[in-house]
């Protein structure tokens, strides 16, 4: 039964984070080739990208609802065959007008993707393994990122963005297909509650100061990592220290296999070291610490080791998704899926944000007079101050809260 479960419950989840971090990242490496034949800006290509992040960010609350009202092999095989409709959108698309809206679909579609699994897992697989999965999702999504670094760039050699997006637009519908068939319902007699009940709870959630303890690293240091490592990282490459977007793909690879390598390990030691008298939020804030330190040398260009630096960024920004489990720590079980898709709103509409934000802040300091060079730089020292601000409110809010009650 473990390996049927293994089969019909995690690969077909696995298959559509994979899809969802690739659709995440992959404007990293289509960006510049957009701009190129658009004639896009800045401040143009960070609202294309970070239309993703909206319309993401946008369906997380009613997520929560629908997915304990309507179970996760419905809401997630809809809403993926809304993503391959954008991704069919966005290939045929020649204004940004139309780019954005099929990138947007995509973001909406693909919503449910973690969520979803986490979900189906609780309901089918016992609590000592939620660690285990959790810690093999995200390295399967993380996949879906290396996918879209250096194979993506050479799949460009190849054949055309658009071709490109036709084809991933038909992978989402058949995974769609796969978990529909695949996936079971909930367990018999199990009950669902009514939207006005799960409503009430995610006002719960919200009233509570367990979870406004997270939000400021969820929003900074998550949907701040997002921003880069989706657009801005491949920008800074090639802008900053003058690489080829083949070379940017390459920092992108290893930036990638370094995060599956930090999600496994994450996965693997973490309930572990808590046994030890190591907290997990030990692990969240010295990983983020250390994220931060690296950021900065980025910014400052102190060190010439530019792999290094990116593939350090990366492995220790992997630390930021330990603040969901920590979050939801302090509620009861019946409210851990609406607590983890309220933070989820909050990271996804700072990742929007932060993305556009940082494409409108570099095209105004250019018309300036400031080189694109010092234009990144300075974006990038602005993303510093937010995340830093961010993990010191996490450091003064230390005191545990009182769990509260279902």
């Amino acid at each position: 039964m473990g390996h049927l479960r293994w089969i019909r419950l995690f690969l077909p989840f696995a298959g559509a984070y994979f899809l969802s971090y690739h659709f995440r990242t992959a404007n990293a490496v289509v960006g510049p080739v957009l701009s190129a034949e658009l004639s896009l800006g800045a401040a143009d290509l960070g609202l294309l990208t970070s239309a993703y992040f909206l319309g993401f960010g946008a369906a997380q609350l009613p997520l929560g609802m629908l997915l304990d009202r309507f179970g996760a092999r419905r809401v997630e095989s809809a809403l993926l065959l809304i993503a391959a409709a954008g991704a069919a959108l966005f290939a045929c698309g020649h204004a940004i007008g139309t780019l954005a809206i099929g990138r947007g679909m995509i973001g909406l579609g693909v919503s449910a993707c973690l969520m979803a699994s986490f979900k189906a897992f609780s309901q089918w697989f016992p609590l000592e393994r939620q660690a285990s999965l959790t810690g093999w999702m995200m390295t399967a999504g993380t996949l879906g990122a290396l996918a879209a670094s250096v194979p993506l760039d050479a799949a460009l050699h190849l054949t055309t963005w658009r071709i490109i997006f036709f084809t991933l637009a038909g992978a989402t519908a058949i995974v769609a297909a796969w978990l529909f068939f695949s996936v079971p319902d909930q367990p018999d007699g199990q009950r669902p509650e009514s939207l006005t009940v799960l409503w009430a709870g995610v006002k719960q959630v919200l009233r509570h100061r367990q979870f406004w303890r997270f939000v400021p690293v969820g929003c900074a240091q998550v949907g701040g990592f997002m921003a880069v490592q989706s657009l801005w990282s491949s920008a800074w490459l090639m802008h900053v220290n003058g690489y080829s977007r083949t070379v940017a793909a390459d920092h992108l690879a290893a930036m990638s296999m370094a995060m599956v390598v930090a999600y496994a390990l994450i996965g693997l030691l973490a309930t572990g070291l808590a046994r030890r008298g190591i907290p997990t939020i030990i692990l969240l804030v010295g990983g983020l610490a250390v994220a931060q330190l690296t950021l900065l040398l980025l910014v400052t260009q102190a060190v010439g080791q530019t792999y290094l630096l990116w593939i350090a960024y990366g492995a220790f920004s992997s630390f930021g998704t330990l603040a969901y489990s920590q979050m939801s720590s302090g509620f009861p079980v019946a409210l851990s899926g609406r607590a983890n898709a309220t933070l989820n709103l909050m990271v996804f509409l700072s990742a929007f944000g932060f993305q556009w934000g940082l494409g409108v802040l570099i095209d105004v300091l250019e018309a300036t007079g400031y080189s694109t060079q010092i234009a990144h730089r300075n974006a990038f020292a602005v993303l510093f101050i937010a995340q830093a601000a961010a993990l010191l409110w996490l450091c003064l809010a230390s005191r545990k809260p009182r769990a509260i009650s279902a």
